[in-house]
């Protein structure tokens, strides 16, 4: 039996990497997704990939640090499919600097997309939920909703080199931990996922190799050192670097019933490692 038939899920940042997991993991169990990616083509790739699958998407594309993408997000989901039940504020990505050569851009921008960004998004929603929770608390049919904020171990212990990135996610706890209290009488339940090393095409891109990614417009330097990255995994108990797919799983794990009693949690997914 699938645990999400009919749910409603949007997943920012959803056309690549962890988002692209999280919203195929979501779609495999029955939810219908709204996928986001700055991009259209992969966006539109996962749209295709659930629905040969069997089930629903739409795609909601540009940038989540837009001033009007909150609403426009919300929104596709509600002429799309009628309703929102999970929201799972996933997109990102790092600009790492150390503090004396970190410039205000560099700053700023990583604050946009990964506290900012999710706080409008949850601004959206919050009129949707409070109205959907007391209709049906009169009617009786009480809905859990689920907020999950991807958070990350840089945010919880802090990484050298990460002011702005380990800043922002550690405030998107606090924002997770807010937002629990406030919305628990709507029967929501709001928790972060804080990954460790998981092997992307961020990680994986050797950073000697001046591997980049474009933001809007602008080339971002990403990539590990392939030693940097061999030694970070010899320090996990598990001994390695998780998947695009388990860091999904993570997240599913609160987006089903079994969570209903689980808010304001941080949850670390990183093999063991503090």
């Amino acid at each position: 039996m699938q645990k999400l038939k009919n749910k409603v899920a949007l997943v920012s940042g959803s056309g690549r990497g962890i988002g692209r997991e999280i919203a195929l993991k979501l779609a495999s169990d029955g939810a219908r997704i709204v996928v986001n990616d700055l991009d259209a083509a992969p966006a539109n790739e996962v749209v295709a990939a659930v629905r040969a699958a069997g089930g629903e998407a739409v795609a909601c594309i540009g940038s989540v640090t837009q001033a009007d993408f909150g609403q426009r997000f919300v929104s596709t989901a509600l002429e799309s499919f009628g309703g929102i039940d999970i929201i799972v504020n996933n997109a990102g990505f790092t600009w790492d600097n150390v503090i004396q050569k970190m410039s205000d851009e560099q700053w700023e921008d990583i604050l946009a997309v990964h506290l900012t960004a999710p706080f409008r998004i949850l601004r959206a929603a919050a009129e949707f939920i409070r109205e959907s929770s007391k209709k049906e608390a009169e009617l009786g049919t009480p809905v859990f909703r689920k907020v999950v904020n991807i958070s990350s171990t840089s945010g919880v212990y802090g990484n050298a080199g990460q002011a702005n990135y380990a800043a922002a996610k550690a405030g998107i706890n606090g924002l997770t931990k807010a937002l629990a209290k406030e919305w628990g009488r709507y029967k929501v339940n709001v928790n972060s996922v804080a990954f460790g090393l998981i092997k992307t095409r961020l990680t994986e891109a050797d950073a000697q190799a001046d591997a980049s990614i474009d933001i809007d417009g602008r080339r971002i330097k990403v990539g590990v050192n392939p030693q940097i990255l061999k030694n970070a995994e010899s320090l996990i108990p598990l001994g390695r670097g998780g998947t695009p797919e388990e860091a999904a799983g993570a997240v599913y794990m609160f987006c089903i019933p079994e969570s209903n009693y689980v808010s304001g949690q941080v949850l670390v997914c990183g093999g063991g490692r503090p």
